[in-house]
């Protein structure tokens, strides 16, 4: 397995035997980035909207959305990257700019308590109820005086339209037609001089607007209108006559580097994954492949089309070359800057009426993703997950001379049931085609989870082809759906994946995928890595398995 760096950190740690956290010849615990990069312009359509009006009657557009050119970010926001002196925990960011401003004042930062943030009016709800009546003497309830916990439970759980219109209309100025249609927010200038929707509770707002039940014209006016949610230049389109997505551009991140989001656009709402279809899955996902393969492109000094790829032909060819570029450049010595990338999706958003949110993404179907640079500083490499199952796997190798992965494989193939019993099924197996598994994985991390694994020797979507991202992409959806179709309302997803120079690891690309359970959804046993669930893995399996079988995809 040749091709690989020196182990020095695993060798010694990031703790110097004599007390210190920085040991000069050895690791070095924190790097900082500053992020300096190109991000080229793939976008065909413009479309200019009014979002509203300032409180001086000024027009709000948003022409800035849609640059005509490419996207130079210059000075973006330092990020500090601080590795975990337990490796196993990752590593920790630090947003430079929001750290000085704190360092200022410490004494400001503290958690909003549900009972901190009240409407001026709770208390006549309170007193009506003393009463165990809603109307007392002459004192008559409207919905602006509920407490704000009640407001917020409405506005997650409620299933009318007109309920969380009159919520929506609390929770942030609407421009409206004579008709009462919403056409637009109010806007205000912020401390930055740039108009911001005139929002009076985020809490509320987002909770209302990313209820499935609301009406459309008052989804697109609050959140998925291009430009609505900021500045962010739109930079990606994936458009058919069966699907639309947009993706932005999120220069100043908490991913050093930016990060990139495909969202469904404002004439595709999907709010549900049982409304999602394959042709929007392979939008969202066509977006990631082809800004992934564009960015690196970029890094390494290979000329990309005006136009981007029309075609998942075209996106093919392009990788091709992308990856013997690689290669060679590898081969002759020389760094890749980037050679990482993470994807991910929050599926489903959720408040608690104290106010905590539990879950979130905006837009409900909303897919993040990112280049990581190979270092944060001259002698810090950047962190990835996929590192994780790298070490582990060289150790493996290592001590047993054959390679995880089939091992792993032939493991889940053989499965015999967690409970000893011959009885009841005993497949972890959900579904596979030739390409990749989705299973059930015998140790799971939350109460339903569920992994989408390479088959073939696959480790990043730079390594995978044409049918190997197809099955992938409907690998996605089916897990999703069957989840879904189980009662799951929150699923964390993302990718784990191995390094781009890392070319002779047999490490395999998966994907991940978490459903928060109604009864946990994250607490003291999950934050410690000790993951409790009620059932043996065989038989939520058979349950997917069900569910899958039954025509998931039309």
């Amino acid at each position: 397995m040749g091709g690989r760096e020196p182990r020095q950190m695993e060798d010694i740690g990031l703790i110097h035997p004599e007390g210190r956290f920085l040991e000069p010849k050895g690791p070095i615990l924190i790097g900082l980035h500053r992020p300096n990069y190109f991000v080229k312009n793939l976008r065909k359509n413009s479309h200019y909207i009014k979002l509203g009006v300032t409180l001086d009657g000024q027009d709000v557009t948003n022409e800035c959305n849609f640059p005509n050119d490419d996207v130079k970010v210059e000075c973006g926001e330092p990020v500090f990257e601080i590795k975990n002196p337990f490796p196993f925990y990752g590593t920790t960011y630090i947003l430079k700019y929001a750290a000085d401003r704190f360092k200022n004042d410490p004494l400001s930062f503290r958690f909003k308590r549900s009972f901190d943030i009240t409407n001026d009016e709770d208390s006549i709800f309170e007193e009506i109820l003393e009463g165990r009546v809603l109307a007392g003497g002459n004192k008559t309830v409207a919905l602006h005086h509920f407490p704000r916990h009640v407001l917020l439970s409405l506005a997650v759980n409620s299933k009318s339209p007109k309920v969380l219109q009159a919520l929506s209309e609390i929770a942030c100025d609407l421009v409206q037609d004579h008709h009462g249609n919403p056409i637009g927010l109010k806007f205000v200038k912020g401390d930055d001089e740039r108009p911001h929707p005139l929002i009076h509770d985020k809490a509320l707002f987002e909770a209302v607007a990313n209820n499935p039940n609301l009406p459309d014209s008052y989804k697109r006016v609050m959140v998925l209108n291009p430009g609505v949610q900021g500045q962010n230049p739109i930079v990606g389109e994936y458009i058919n006559d069966k699907t639309h997505v947009w993706e932005y551009l999120r220069k100043n991140s908490y991913i050093p580097w930016g990060h990139f989001a495909s969202n469904m656009a404002q004439d595709a709402i999907r709010y549900s994954v049982n409304d999602l279809t394959l042709e929007d899955i392979k939008g969202l996902r066509f977006l990631y492949y082809q800004r992934i393969y564009c960015q690196l492109a970029t890094s390494l000094g290979i000329t990309i089309s005006e136009e981007g790829f029309s075609s998942d032909k075209e996106l093919e060819e392009f990788r091709i070359t992308l990856l013997g570029n690689v290669k060679k450049t590898i081969d002759s010595g020389k760094d890749i800057p980037f050679n990482a990338n993470l994807w991910g999706w929050n599926y489903g958003f959720g408040y608690a009426s104290s106010g905590y949110r539990l879950h979130a993404s905006h837009q409900q179907i909303h897919n993040q993703y990112a280049l990581v640079p190979k270092r944060c500083a001259k002698e810090v490499s950047a962190y990835v997950v996929g590192d994780l199952v790298r070490d582990f796997i060289w150790r493996y190798e290592a001590k047993f001379k054959t390679s995880f992965f089939d091992a792993y494989i032939e493991a889940i193939r053989s499965n015999s049931r967690t409970d000893g019993s011959g009885e009841g099924p005993k497949e972890l197996i959900i579904f596979e085609d030739e390409n990749v598994m989705a299973f059930c994985p015998k140790a799971q991390r939350s109460q339903g989870e569920v992994q989408l694994m390479a088959k073939r020797p696959v480790g990043n979507i730079l390594e995978a082809d044409s049918s190997m991202r197809n099955s992938i992409d409907k690998g996605i959806l089916l897990v999703m759906k069957a989840l879904s179709r189980l009662g799951a309302e929150m699923i964390t997803v993302y990718e784990v994946s191995k390094r781009y120079d890392d070319l002779n690891s047999c490490q395999r690309l998966f994907y991940c995928f978490l459903p928060r359970h109604e009864n946990s959804p994250g607490s003291m046993s999950e934050a410690q890595g000790r993951w409790i669930t009620g059932h043996y893995p065989e038989d939520f399996a058979w349950a997917l398995r069900n569910h899958i079988e039954n025509r998931l995809i039309q």
